[in-house]
């Protein structure tokens, strides 16, 4: 009997912890069906919020785009001049005369630097865009004599100081196949309100997708008769390299080259020494009069310029 009655005791205990035991996973599951839903809300408020900081990035982004944009499509083309006329609508006679070999371009790495020639001493200066006025700062570059150029360079240098107003018409939204800047001088002593307008071609970096290798062409006055064709006329150029500390090093012997170097204009009064951009065009390798021409071109900048007596001129090596 006794034996019965705590089994029976046992029993009842052993029921009593099942049902608390039952109890227990109930209220565990209670509490997992009401915790999810705040759950769900607590990933809605941070996809909420994600997508709030992303939009505030994107606004940001979208604030301080606008003029970086168009500085990026700017630099993507080199300018040449193709309209210049002063406030009472007259042509700039000095520059229209020799608007082929007026150039412009914008380069956005490092600090902002405008670069811009008549075909003689490339002038540089630093310069801001902001809600399309170009704020330029004073201009410094290389003080070669040009000669008859001397005023035109002097003319495009004034019109290029100061204040100016851009306009920029993409290739797609006008009928021309280029794209057109139009610049308006602001008030200043002179040349006030004078327009040039530009038309762009895409430099070789923005055609190529490169950066492109910089090297160093020392370049003769004198042209002579290409090796395959006599009849055209080819540069004289020779590999120059410099050490760290800007001293030459070494130089390699004067070749023909039939190519171009885009942006170089050659007088044929100045043995010069350029520094290139060079970029890859081709995997086939096929030599032009000596060169390469797997490659295209760049000049950016002359870095030495000596005029030659005309009785004392190079002639071409060849092997």
């Amino acid at each position: 009997m006794l034996t019965m009655m705590k089994s029976n005791q046992m029993a009842a205990v052993l029921s009593a912890v099942l049902v608390a035991s039952l109890g227990l996973v109930a209220c565990s599951d209670t509490s997992s069906v009401d915790n999810g839903e705040p759950a769900s809300s607590n990933n809605d408020a941070i996809e909420s919020a994600d997508v709030e900081t992303a939009d505030a990035k994107s606004s940001i982004s979208a604030a301080m785009s606008d003029d970086e944009q168009m500085v990026d499509t700017l630099s993507r083309y080199r300018w040449t001049l193709s309209t210049a006329v002063d406030n009472e609508e007259q042509p700039i006679s000095a520059l229209m005369s020799i608007k082929d070999q007026v150039t412009l371009s914008f380069n956005q790495q490092g600090n902002h630097t405008l670069n811009y020639s008549v075909g003689c001493n490339i002038m540089s200066a630093n310069f801001q865009l902001q809600a399309n006025t170009l704020k330029t700062q004073e201009s410094m570059g290389t003080k070669m004599s040009c000669g008859e150029l001397d005023m035109a360079e002097n003319l495009l240098n004034q019109l290029m100081q100061g204040d100016s107003e851009l306009n920029l018409v993409a290739a797609n939204d006008n009928s021309s196949e280029v794209p057109i800047l139009t610049q308006v001088t602001n008030e200043r002593s002179t040349f006030d309100h004078s327009t040039l307008i530009w038309n762009g071609k895409l430099t070789a970096q923005a055609k190529y997708n490169s950066k492109g290798d910089t090297i160093f062409w020392e370049v003769a006055a004198e042209s002579v008769p290409c090796q395959i064709n006599p009849s055209q006329l080819c540069l004289q150029v020779k590999p120059v390299s410099y050490n760290d500390q800007g001293i030459k090093i070494s130089e390699g012997k004067l070749v023909a080259f039939a190519g171009t170097i885009d942006g170089y204009q050659h007088d044929g009064k100045h043995n010069e020494v350029l520094r290139l951009q060079r970029f890859k065009t081709s995997n086939d390798t096929v030599l032009v009069d000596n060169i390469d021409s797997e490659f295209a071109y760049v000049l950016d900048t002359v870095i030495e310029s000596t005029v030659v007596d005309s009785v004392n001129v190079n002639s071409v090596h060849t092997e």
